[in-house]
């Protein structure tokens, strides 16, 4: 089997393809420093809340299709995840959140395969840290308020049963772990996963395109019809990636909400 790297290598050497970089999620801004990025935000924003409103618009006591579909993705976020890690007591105040989370990373990450827009939104760094404080905010105040600061610190930092001289090294790495990485770990799996993902069909796409339309041989097609059938089936695998990482975050959201409220370290 041919290896596509040995094949577009030599090519990039002799000043021809261009392999992509960071460069392909530089958009210029569209007007008044507002980016394709920015409007993706926006849209999705009004796509979920769109589409929500016409799930429950009608509901009834026997479902339509699109009443159904409504209540799996929230039966799902509310049941599976915020009720069963966060807790019965609890659980109600950090559905709504929790739920309108999942959407909002959904949506967003699978703009990465619609066509004309082919951008995920969290492959920008920016919104994944910005999205992973909204829930570090979440988790921190809702420790302080079942708690209160100075017992939610002592909750957080200090394992139950643990005394002693070995504080002196559990204390500063528990706050460490808990308080400063949590959110930066949180946003930089989202953001890697999208970035990494929609680069390597980039790459795919446009190697392709290279072998088979710009420099044409009957190595260089073959190489580049196998391109074209690993970007379709990355892109197979990206929906499920895509899905998976709106899960994860919701699910760690939820964690550290449980953590947060529990009453034991």
């Amino acid at each position: 089997m041919i290896d596509l790297a040995t094949v577009l290598l030599p090519l990039a050497d002799g000043g021809g393809f261009e392999p992509p970089g960071p460069s392909v999620f530089e958009y210029p801004p569209l007007f008044g420093g507002v980016t394709k990025s920015m409007l993706q935000l926006a849209l999705s924003v009004v796509l979920i809340a769109g589409v929500t409103y016409l799930m429950a618009r009608r509901a009834a006591i026997v479902p339509g299709r699109l009443q159904y579909a409504g209540e799996i993705a929230y039966g799902g976020v509310r049941n599976s995840i915020a009720r069963e890690i966060i807790g019965t007591e609890h659980y109600l105040k950090f559905v709504p959140y929790l739920f309108a989370l999942f959407m909002f990373v959904a949506v967003n990450n699978y703009f990465g395969i619609v066509p004309l827009i082919q951008l995920p939104t969290f492959s920008r760094s920016g919104y994944a840290y910005g999205l992973a404080i909204l829930t570090w905010l979440l988790y921190n105040g809702a420790g302080i308020w079942k708690h209160g600061l100075i017992g939610y610190l002592k909750h957080t930092c200090i394992p139950s049963g643990v005394k002693g001289p070995v504080l002196l090294l559990i204390v500063p790495l528990e706050f460490l772990s808990n308080i400063l990485v949590r959110p930066v770990t949180l946003a930089l799996r989202l953001f890697a996963n999208m970035f990494a993902g929609h680069l390597l069909l980039v790459l795919f796409a446009i190697g392709g395109e290279y072998l088979i339309i710009e420099s044409p041989s009957l190595v260089n097609v073959f190489g580049g019809v196998l391109a074209w059938v690993m970007f379709f089936a990355v892109s197979v695998l990206e929906l499920l990636v895509m899905f998976l990482q709106a899960y994860v975050f919701t699910l760690l959201t939820a964690m550290y909400v449980g953590g947060a409220l529990a009453d034991e370290h």
